[in-house]
């Protein structure tokens, strides 16, 4: 069973009709979503959104894409940052309908997504980067954070300049826009 849902989330077919048709799904289930919102979730949806918000700016201050090893930052914990981040920024805005069926459903679905595109970014990664990336997996969790390494001073990373070479900001404006269009409609509609 499992081995046919990470066929199916790494066929070829597939991930090229859901990169073609991604920008459509998101408008189309968000749409879906929000019109089924409940106000007294609107709040706690905000804040767990955000907070996954923080995480994936945070990882986009960090991130030095594929020229040398991201050990900073939020890498510093996890190795995966921007998906973790992505998935609460996404959660709130799942838990907005007040349903545990569609935040259970969104979370299995995200998980495998996830899980599949990490995989295939590892072994991508593995032959680009050599020995220290091996090294980096050995120490530091793929998804669920390494808290012992807390401490670590590179924690504290974060540069202005690479979260605009990432274009970090216009993810963090896309998101505040998209919840204060949100939270328009949640409010004040009759």
């Amino acid at each position: 069973m499992l081995e046919s849902v990470n066929k199916f989330f790494n066929h070829p077919g597939v991930r090229r009709v859901f990169l073609r048709l991604r920008y459509v799904l998101a408008v189309a289930l968000l749409a879906l979503i929000v019109y089924h919102a409940r106000r007294e979730w609107l709040w706690p949806a905000l804040a767990i959104s955000l907070a996954g918000e923080l995480v994936q700016v945070w990882a986009f201050a960090a991130l030095v894409k594929n020229d040398m090893l991201t050990a900073r930052g939020p890498y510093v914990l996890v190795r995966n940052p921007m998906y973790l981040g992505r998935f609460v920024m996404m959660l709130g805005i799942v838990l907005l309908p007040g349903n545990p069926y569609i935040a259970g459903a969104f979370a299995v679905i995200y998980y495998f997504y996830m899980y599949n595109r990490v995989a295939r970014e590892e072994r991508r990664l593995d032959p680009l980067l050599g020995e220290p990336y091996l090294a980096y997996c050995r120490r530091t969790n793929r998804f669920l954070p390494t808290l012992s390494r807390v401490t670590d001073p590179n924690l504290r990373f974060f540069s202005w300049e690479v979260l605009v070479r990432n274009n970090g900001q216009w993810n963090l404006l896309g998101t505040l826009v998209a919840y204060a269009l949100i939270a328009a409609y949640v409010l004040y509609r009759h």
